[in-house]
Protein backbone atom coordinates (compact mmCIF):
# COMPACT_ATOMS: atom_id res chain seq x y z
CA UNK A 1 0.00 0.00 0.00
CA UNK A 2 1.57 3.83 -1.05
CA UNK A 3 0.14 6.38 1.59
CA UNK A 4 1.32 9.98 1.34
CA UNK A 5 0.97 12.46 3.57
CA UNK A 6 -0.89 16.18 2.73
CA UNK A 7 0.10 18.32 5.77
CA UNK A 8 -1.49 22.23 5.89
CA UNK A 9 -2.26 24.47 8.52
CA UNK A 10 -6.32 24.23 6.65
CA UNK A 11 -7.03 27.44 8.50
CA UNK A 12 -9.97 26.96 6.77
CA UNK A 13 -10.18 24.10 4.30
CA UNK A 14 -11.02 25.56 0.92
CA UNK A 15 -11.20 24.69 -2.80
CA UNK A 16 -7.09 24.90 -3.30
CA UNK A 17 -6.70 22.74 -0.36
CA UNK A 18 -8.97 20.10 -1.71
CA UNK A 19 -8.19 20.08 -5.26
CA UNK A 20 -4.24 19.23 -3.86
CA UNK A 21 -5.81 16.16 -1.83
CA UNK A 22 -7.55 14.86 -4.64
CA UNK A 23 -3.79 14.86 -6.65
CA UNK A 24 -2.40 12.79 -3.77
CA UNK A 25 -5.38 10.68 -3.62
CA UNK A 26 -5.11 9.98 -7.38
CA UNK A 27 -1.43 8.50 -6.39
CA UNK A 28 -1.56 6.65 -3.63
CA UNK A 29 -3.74 4.45 -1.63
CA UNK A 30 -4.28 6.36 1.30
CA UNK A 31 -3.14 9.58 2.29
CA UNK A 32 -2.30 11.06 5.75
CA UNK A 33 -3.98 14.61 6.57
CA UNK A 34 -1.70 16.30 8.62
CA UNK A 35 -3.28 19.18 9.97
CA UNK A 36 -0.20 21.58 10.93
CA UNK A 37 0.04 24.35 13.83
CA UNK A 38 -2.45 21.58 15.91
CA UNK A 39 -1.66 23.25 19.11
CA UNK A 40 -2.52 27.11 17.66
CA UNK A 41 -5.77 28.61 17.74
CA UNK A 42 -7.87 31.88 18.30
CA UNK A 43 -5.59 33.90 16.52
CA UNK A 44 -5.21 35.74 13.78
CA UNK A 45 -3.20 33.57 11.57
CA UNK A 46 -5.15 30.10 13.40
CA UNK A 47 -8.35 31.24 14.57
CA UNK A 48 -9.75 27.69 14.36
CA UNK A 49 -8.74 24.52 16.89
CA UNK A 50 -7.47 21.31 15.52
CA UNK A 51 -10.74 20.05 16.29
CA UNK A 52 -12.82 22.36 13.90
CA UNK A 53 -10.55 21.60 11.26
CA UNK A 54 -10.56 18.06 11.47
CA UNK A 55 -14.69 18.77 11.38
CA UNK A 56 -14.41 20.85 8.10
CA UNK A 57 -12.22 18.56 6.26
CA UNK A 58 -14.30 15.46 7.39
CA UNK A 59 -17.27 17.33 5.80
CA UNK A 60 -16.02 18.73 3.06
CA UNK A 61 -14.43 15.37 1.96
CA UNK A 62 -18.01 13.64 2.86
CA UNK A 63 -19.70 16.37 0.51
CA UNK A 64 -16.95 15.31 -2.13
CA UNK A 65 -17.94 11.44 -1.44
CA UNK A 66 -14.68 10.65 -0.63
CA UNK A 67 -14.38 7.06 0.91
CA UNK A 68 -13.06 7.25 4.96
CA UNK A 69 -10.45 4.37 4.41
CA UNK A 70 -8.88 6.74 1.59
CA UNK A 71 -7.30 9.32 4.19
CA UNK A 72 -6.33 9.71 7.89
CA UNK A 73 -6.34 13.15 10.07
CA UNK A 74 -3.43 13.81 12.23
CA UNK A 75 -2.73 16.73 14.25
CA UNK A 76 0.67 18.06 14.09
CA UNK A 77 2.10 20.02 16.83
CA UNK A 78 5.03 22.45 16.07
CA UNK A 79 8.17 21.88 17.60
CA UNK A 80 10.74 25.14 17.96
CA UNK A 81 13.69 23.09 16.05
CA UNK A 82 13.33 23.41 12.44
CA UNK A 83 15.97 20.72 12.10
CA UNK A 84 13.94 17.94 14.28
CA UNK A 85 10.66 19.03 12.73
CA UNK A 86 10.70 16.65 9.18
CA UNK A 87 11.61 13.69 12.20
CA UNK A 88 8.96 14.54 14.26
CA UNK A 89 6.19 14.71 11.73
CA UNK A 90 7.38 11.37 10.74
CA UNK A 91 6.84 9.88 14.44
CA UNK A 92 3.74 11.59 14.69
CA UNK A 93 2.00 9.79 11.21
CA UNK A 94 1.88 6.83 10.40
CA UNK A 95 4.37 5.41 7.46
CA UNK A 96 4.56 7.29 4.33
CA UNK A 97 6.20 7.53 1.61
CA UNK A 98 5.70 10.92 -0.32
CA UNK A 99 5.07 14.49 0.55
CA UNK A 100 2.41 16.09 -0.50
CA UNK A 101 2.79 20.60 0.54
CA UNK A 102 2.94 24.08 -1.00
CA UNK A 103 4.61 25.26 1.41
CA UNK A 104 8.51 25.95 0.57
CA UNK A 105 9.66 25.56 3.97
CA UNK A 106 8.59 22.11 4.71
CA UNK A 107 9.54 20.41 0.89
CA UNK A 108 13.21 22.09 2.75
CA UNK A 109 12.72 20.77 5.73
CA UNK A 110 11.98 17.26 4.23
CA UNK A 111 14.58 17.54 1.66
CA UNK A 112 17.19 18.04 4.50
CA UNK A 113 16.78 16.25 7.30
CA UNK A 114 14.46 13.32 5.67
CA UNK A 115 16.02 12.59 2.46
CA UNK A 116 13.96 8.83 2.27
CA UNK A 117 10.58 10.60 1.61
CA UNK A 118 9.99 11.55 -1.76
CA UNK A 119 8.59 15.48 -2.13
CA UNK A 120 5.77 15.55 -4.55
CA UNK A 121 5.04 19.16 -6.64
CA UNK A 122 1.30 19.88 -6.74
CA UNK A 123 -0.32 21.58 -9.48
CA UNK A 124 -1.58 24.88 -7.87
CA UNK A 125 -4.71 24.86 -10.17
CA UNK A 126 -6.76 26.84 -8.03
CA UNK A 127 -4.85 30.14 -6.59
CA UNK A 128 -6.73 30.34 -2.99
CA UNK A 129 -4.89 31.53 -0.15
CA UNK A 130 -6.57 31.24 3.08
CA UNK A 131 -5.56 34.30 4.82
CA UNK A 132 -7.55 36.21 1.89
CA UNK A 133 -10.61 33.71 2.91
CA UNK A 134 -10.52 35.06 6.27
CA UNK A 135 -9.92 38.70 5.65
CA UNK A 136 -13.33 38.29 3.83
CA UNK A 137 -15.64 36.65 6.53
CA UNK A 138 -13.89 39.16 8.70
CA UNK A 139 -15.55 42.22 6.39
CA UNK A 140 -18.41 40.57 5.67
CA UNK A 141 -18.01 39.90 2.34
CA UNK A 142 -19.83 36.79 0.44
CA UNK A 143 -16.90 36.51 -2.22
CA UNK A 144 -14.81 33.85 0.00
CA UNK A 145 -17.79 31.47 -0.17
CA UNK A 146 -16.93 30.63 -3.74
CA UNK A 147 -13.54 30.02 -2.49
CA UNK A 148 -14.65 26.93 -0.06
CA UNK A 149 -16.43 23.66 -0.69
CA UNK A 150 -20.00 24.14 0.08
CA UNK A 151 -19.63 21.81 3.51
CA UNK A 152 -16.62 24.59 4.93
CA UNK A 153 -19.15 27.59 3.94
CA UNK A 154 -22.09 25.67 6.06
CA UNK A 155 -19.58 24.93 8.64
CA UNK A 156 -18.08 28.14 8.93
CA UNK A 157 -21.43 30.01 9.39
CA UNK A 158 -23.14 27.70 11.61
CA UNK A 159 -20.16 28.45 14.06
CA UNK A 160 -20.06 31.64 13.78
CA UNK A 161 -16.54 32.44 12.02
CA UNK A 162 -17.27 35.95 11.44
CA UNK A 163 -17.59 36.65 15.05
CA UNK A 164 -14.69 34.89 15.92
CA UNK A 165 -12.10 36.55 13.52
CA UNK A 166 -13.65 39.90 14.77
CA UNK A 167 -13.26 38.77 18.85
CA UNK A 168 -9.74 37.72 18.07
CA UNK A 169 -9.32 41.34 16.09
CA UNK A 170 -10.10 43.06 18.99
CA UNK A 171 -7.74 45.48 21.11
CA UNK A 172 -6.03 43.58 24.51
CA UNK A 173 -6.20 45.76 27.41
Amino acid sequence: MHTGLFIGRFQPFHLGHLDALKQALAENDRVIIGVGSAEENYTEDNPFTAGERFEMIESALSQEKIAREKYIIIPIRNIQNFSLWASHVKLLCPTFETLYTGSHMVKELFARHAPDIKIRDLKFNKKICATEIRTQILKGNKSWEKLVPKAITEYLKKHKAQARLKDIRLPRK
